[in-house]
């Protein structure tokens, strides 16, 4: 409890995922650390940030420097703007440290679809995007992550948080997690049922283990908060596992430390399940992180201070508050068959962290409650794919038995008499399910989300202006409107595409893919109507075959802190291959050289403009601090709004040039706030402003 009192760490994590994490690295270490260390604030010695031991590749920090101090020292001013600038980059995120378990216990790749079943407000969710990107040469990982939430306004707080990672393979939807539906997906002509390689269960909880942080919880924490949370966590767990695929891992956590919420949900979920579960022992995985196991007996006490330590024990009159799954396993060798020492309890005392309980569930066969209904009709000589079970041929009952998976994770093509079906009558006739009712929605209405054909007139102007590739993925390209001009073109991966299409009735989509191009209705008299967008140029840079400038580091630097540099401030080789280019959108590409290890060893790509006589970028503010800091330029605003100030490697401060256009730079700052037409609380598709007047420097 003496650790309780104490406030909680600061703790940061760096973007693992994108290319230039070991440059944020270095930065912290050779610029903010080593800064603050020889700090004395309020008659505290500040310790130096310290690397989280279990966390892969120093990508995690920790400090005893608590966030208020972060944000009312004047001494830690520019580590704090670095923080927040860096942060709405995407580049970093602050986040405590046992939030970070639960993704790394999925153990990610790159092919493995994903559901997270509680996400906001999107820190697990963002981790759950790097790994799936974790190699920056693959723009369309095979894998997606779809992030679910029960409440519809805490869903575009997700959508904050997931866009400044700028994935394809992210979708953000709206549903009660107890009973999300089930999604359908086209393989080979073939509908099936959508299961998924991992999931993440991080449930609503009581919040014990947040003390720290939550004063609130001192007050208002009572032991009946766990009693009325232990149904819906079950049920949110049991529809988890039932969408898992045969071999997939569930990783089950709260922030609460009480046994009904945690122990109590993963035994009955395995009593449940009837030996297709298995509580995964990862003791091995997190090397250096402390922890205690699960317990295997406990008791419960009511609000009124009464215990119980079996449910035989209950009054009837609490039968309806207390539940038999609350209580542990009678039966000894069945509680030891559940192995529940293998759940993962953190205290705040043994890492100086948050309260924090996890458990990994693998699956080992189908629900045994999931039962599945014969097709009625199947072409004789095609293959038959069926999830979960094989169907015998006609006379014969259906058979629960899981089916062969490849070492991919898919199912094998079932052959021989187990393929055919009779055309007969139908013995399960009067057992099918009734047909579905159409879904609620609730909250905001959301515009469309309409795919591309491959022939639309959109692509005319852009192959040719942009030379794409052949093997650019047209179909793959959507936007939000039916009717009208197509104002931005997004960009999602061809497995969410998959979803997308064969779902549209059955759930609520909130959000997705990654904006590569917006409309400028002054560029079609430079041959498109359609600039590139800063959002998505990674993730389309690769399909680009011209319109692309070889800039250098001081290139960068002058584009990045002048408004609109004339053509002749570029050097003499970025000079000479724009004044070849027509006007119009540009990319603007900084390849490291390893023979100068003073400069970023990491690419960086910028979407800029061509103008008659000067050249522009379109780079959201944050992005362009983060991308200064990298060339040695430190910025930062001072407290008295004086404005933007830089200072460089000789700690020269300057002040930045006066923005010359106020309705280019408003619009370019609103590349890096939330897309209204993508994913806006109102739904509306009308965007904060037009962004067709931003590519048209003189």
């Amino acid at each position: 409890m003496e650790a309780m009192r104490e406030p909680l760490p600061a703790t940061i994590r760096i973007t693992g995922y994108k290319s230039h994490a070991k440059e944020i690295l270095h930065c912290l270490k050779e610029k903010y650390f080593k800064d603050i260390q020889e700090l004395d604030i309020d008659g505290q010695k500040m310790e130096a940030p310290q690397p989280l031991s279990w966390y892969p590749d120093e990508q995690a920090w920790h400090t005893n420097m608590s966030r208020k101090i972060i944000r009312k020292s004047p001494l830690l001013e520019k580590f704090h703007q670095f923080l927040v600038s860096e942060t709405e980059s995407g580049n970093i995120s602050r986040q405590e440290a046992v939030s970070m378990i639960p993704p790394l216990l999925l153990k990610i790749e790159s092919h493995h679809k994903i559901l997270d079943m509680c996400a906001a407000p999107g820190s697990k969710t963002a981790q759950l995007i790097e790994m799936l990107h974790a190699d920056m040469d693959v723009p369309f990982p095979e894998g997606f992550v779809i992030a679910n939430d029960v409440d519809n306004k805490r869903c575009y707080l997700l959508v904050h948080q997931a866009k400044r990672l700028n994935s394809p393979c992210i979708m953000v939807v709206n549903h009660d997690a107890s009973c999300i539906p089930t999604l359908k997906i086209d393989c080979s002509g073939e509908k099936d049922i959508l299961f998924y390689d991992r999931i993440l269960c991080d449930v609503p909880c009581s919040g014990d283990g947040t003390m720290r942080k939550n004063i609130d919880v001192w007050k208002k924490w009572t032991t009946s908060n766990s009693l009325h949370l232990h149904g819906l966590q079950l049920r949110i767990a049991v529809r988890g596992v039932e969408q898992l695929a045969v071999g997939g891992r569930m990783v089950y956590s709260t922030c609460s430390l009480n046994p009904i919420e945690d122990e109590a949900v993963i035994a009955a979920l395995l009593e449940k399940s009837e030996g297709a579960l298995e509580l995964a022992d990862s003791s091995a995985d997190l090397p250096g992180l402390k922890w205690m196991p699960g317990v295997t007996s406990w008791k419960l006490m009511t609000k009124e201070g009464q215990w119980y330590s079996d449910w035989s024990d209950v009054p009837s009159s609490r039968h309806t508050q207390i539940r038999p799954t609350m209580f542990p396993p009678k039966d000894p060798e069945k509680r030891a068959s559940m192995h529940l020492e293998r759940c993962m309890r953190i205290l705040p005392h043994h890492q100086n962290t948050g309260g924090f309980f996890v458990a990994v569930l693998v699956k080992k066969a189908p629900m045994p409650w999931n039962k599945r209904y014969p097709k009625r009709e199947m072409e004789q000589n095609s293959p038959m794919w069926v999830w979960g079970m094989s169907v015998k041929p006609a006379g014969s009952p259906p058979a629960l038995k899981p089916l062969p998976h490849s070492e991919e994770g898919g199912l094998v093509p079932l052959s021989g008499p187990d393929r055919r079906l009779s055309g007969g009558p139908d013995p399960h006739r009067n057992s099918l399910p009734p047909a579905a009712k159409k879904m609620k929605l609730f909250g905001y209405k959301e515009d469309p989300f309409v795919f591309l054909t491959e022939d639309d007139p959109v692509f005319t102007t852009i192959q040719s202006f942009y030379d794409l590739s052949p093997d650019f993925p047209k179909l793959n390209v959507l936007t939000r409107t039916h009717e009208g001009k197509k104002r931005h073109l997004y960009m999602v991966s061809k497995e969410l595409r998959n979803v997308l299409l064969n779902n549209s009735e059955r759930m609520k989509v909130i959000n997705t893919g990654v904006k590569v191009w917006s409309r400028n209705s002054d560029g079609e008299e430079f041959g498109c109507a359609f600039r590139l967008a800063q959002e998505g140029i990674y993730t389309l840079q690769p399909y680009i075959r011209s319109r692309i400038i070889r800039v250098s580091v001081e290139d960068i630097k002058v584009l990045l802190t002048q408004e609109n540099p004339f053509l002749s401030k570029l050097e003499d080789d970025a000079h000479a291959q724009a004044k070849k280019m027509v006007m119009g959108s540009i990319v603007l590409k900084y390849i490291p050289n390893p023979n100068a290890p003073a400069e970023p060893q990491c690419p960086i790509q910028l979407c800029g403009w061509r103008g008659k006589t000067s050249i522009r970028a379109f780079v959201p503010r944050n992005e362009r601090f983060h991308y200064l800091r990298l060339l040695g330029v430190e910025v930062f605003r001072d407290k008295q709004g004086l404005g933007q100030k830089q200072k460089d490697e000789g700690k020269e401060e300057v002040e930045d040039e006066v923005e010359k256009d106020t309705e280019e730079e408003g619009a370019v700052e609103n590349e890096g706030e939330l897309d209204m037409e993508n994913g806006d609380k109102n739904g509306s598709s009308q965007p904060k402003c037009d962004s067709g007047k931003q590519g048209t420097s003189s």
